[in-house]
């Protein structure tokens, strides 16, 4: 079983998927890979596959990805075949903290192997908040971040399951039971 969350930068999907592997040992998480640079406290291989730009696109000739996407034409971002072609091995569910484009992409290639949770922040000014209280990104970012959350937002009704996450703990709450709906 695949689980992909997918939101908006700021609504809280890291935090939910964090959340839910910590709940439920048989659920793997699924690494991404970025071109972008690490944040303090980030990890290579625990927090994303940091790669650079030339390993990246060395991937993506030699078809290496599931999904990818260069965001705001600056940074990769994508899902390495090796996370799910070694789960699938091994009979794993595997949880994907992927953003929106990446999510519907894993959907299409698996289908109902895969479901699909769109995080949602309760308004556009929650999210604004929340991008701002991580003092990540300049104001430039910030406001591309906003521009892409919403047409990201325009997205949400193609996913299985739509999770508004006001409050963190009822949203995990949400997404676990969706999860116990279909894990193997």
């Amino acid at each position: 079983m695949l689980l992909v969350i997918s939101a908006p930068s700021g609504a809280g999907k890291t935090s939910i998927v964090r959340k839910l592997v910590e709940n439920n040992p048989d659920l793997k998480f699924s690494v991404s890979a970025t071109t972008r640079a690490k944040r303090p406290g980030e990890v290579h291989g625990k927090d994303y596959y940091f790669l650079s730009m030339q390993d990246f696109e060395d991937k993506i000739k030699r078809n290496e990805l599931i999904e990818y996407e260069k965001i705001y034409d600056q940074n990769y971002y994508g899902t390495l075949k090796t996370i799910i072609d070694d789960s699938h091995l091994k009979n794993e569910n595997i949880i994907f903290d992927v953003d929106v484009n990446g999510g519907l992409n894993i959907k299409k290639i698996y289908g109902s192997n895969a479901i699909t949770v769109f995080i949602q922040p309760p308004d556009i000014q929650t999210l604004i908040e929340r991008l701002k209280s991580r003092n990540t990104e300049s104001e430039i970012e910030l406001n591309k971040r906003v521009a892409r959350a919403e047409m990201e937002l325009t997205k949400a009704n193609l996913f299985d399951y739509i999770v508004v996450n006001e409050d963190l703990n009822e949203a995990v709450k949400k997404v676990q039971e969706i999860y116990n709906k279909y894990k193997t």
